[in-house]
């Protein structure tokens, strides 16, 4: 199955853990020299009952994506996310 990065942007995340949805596709990481993606990037819960703004975004490693899907994209995370944004460049 092909898919663009603005179709992917469309669809829910999933975390299969849990069955909690994480929300859409802020961003997408890319390695510009291998072409490979990374990471997902999910935007951060908001605070507050979501009035004083959101969080850091989340970083779901492309490792942790378990199915494609026509609406959702399933994940496998604990915690929302495995790896900080640190550490996936490292």
């Amino acid at each position: 199955m092909l898919a663009k990065i603005s179709d992917l942007r469309e669809r829910e995340i999933i975390n299969i853990i849990d069955g909690r949805r994480l929300g859409p596709i802020k961003d997408i990481d890319v390695d510009v020299e291998t072409g490979k993606i990374i990471a997902i990037i999910l935007p951060g819960p908001g605070k507050f009952l979501g009035l004083f703004g959101r969080g850091e975004d989340y970083f779901v490693p492309w490792e942790n994506i378990i199915r494609i899907g026509v609406d959702v994209i399933l994940v496998e995370t604990q915690g929302y996310t495995d790896v900080p944004r640190k550490e996936i460049h490292e």
